[in-house]
């Protein structure tokens, strides 16, 4: 397994985590200060900053990236819903090539409407199916530009609401339906958060190997968790075996970076400042 206590070079930051703090450009500086040389954003943020601004300050600062959030989001009421989900994941994959991102995150969707507690219909079936010819849309389009797709299995407690998709092992049967040749072109990305508890989770790691393991995000589950969406704990602070399930990521073959996310009021209420130094500190003795 690699060390990572000596230096902090394969950390990098997904925006989330300091979005209530600082815009993406100033982020992105900070994190250049710092010595963090990759960032996941989000594409609210850099609409917010614009496309051309924020490529701009990847190049001068040297900041890369370990991924781009994100895609997805294909269950619709209706056909023109439907169209609407496959035209916003081209525009996608069309801004993570922009900003050379090594792959797009996929968060699939659910039951469309669910979010504003008005879903369309309760078929879970269905939905999964739409994500199927989503993803299988995209993938499509995704090959003639380059830009892999990660799908990203998310905790079953946002099973209605946000993803469809919840284990791994679902993850990767629709990897292997929609990319048998395993060509790297599609796969997962590993959330602790999302996964730690899953039983089969070190058998599916091993399972997707190298070419399917395309990001690997970070954090911690608080016992108790007081939010569903944002209470993530800061790597150290939880009850998640980080260290064994990085030796798992890095035994099946994955050599990437080590993405912090974490969706959390208390630290978003914290100085940005402060939660990048504790990032690199924990990154350093936990991850």
């Amino acid at each position: 397994m690699r060390d990572l206590s000596n230096d902090h070079a394969l950390l990098s930051l997904n925006t989330a985590t300091v979005r209530k703090q600082w815009r993406l450009d100033r982020i992105i500086d900070e994190c250049a200060r710092r010595g963090i040389h990759a960032i996941s954003p989000w594409r609210d943020q850099v609409a917010d900053v614009g496309l051309e601004i924020v490529a701009r300050l990847l190049r001068t600062t040297g900041v890369g990236l370990s991924g781009y959030c994100r895609g997805g989001f294909y269950p619709a009421a209706n056909t023109a819903g439907l169209t609407a989900a496959l035209e916003d994941n081209r525009r996608a994959v069309d801004e993570a090539r922009a900003l050379d991102a090594p792959c797009l995150v996929l968060v699939v969707g659910s039951l469309p409407g669910a979010l504003q507690g008005v879903p369309a219909y309760t078929d879970i079936a269905r939905a999964r199916g739409e994500v199927r010819d989503g993803i299988a849309a995209t993938l499509e389009y995704a090959r003639t530009v380059g830009m892999p797709l990660a799908i990203e299995p998310l905790h079953p407690m946002q099973a209605a609401e946000r993803a469809c998709i919840n284990t791994l092992e679902q993850a990767l049967d629709l990897c292997d339906e929609l990319d048998p040749e395993r060509s790297g072109m599609l796969g997962v990305a590993v959330d602790v958060y999302h996964v730690w508890w899953d039983p089969k989770l070190h058998a599916q790691i091993r399972r997707a190997g190298a070419k399917r393991l395309l990001a690997y995000h970070v954090c911690d589950w608080l016992a108790p968790t007081r939010d569903l969406l944002n209470d993530r704990g800061m790597m150290g602070d939880g009850v998640i075996e980080l260290k064994t399930i990085r030796r798992e990521m890095e035994s099946a073959g994955y050599a990437g970076l080590c993405e912090v996310e974490i969706f959390s009021e208390d630290w978003w209420s914290r100085p940005g400042e402060e939660v990048l130094d504790t990032c690199i500190q924990r990154h350093r003795s936990v991850v």
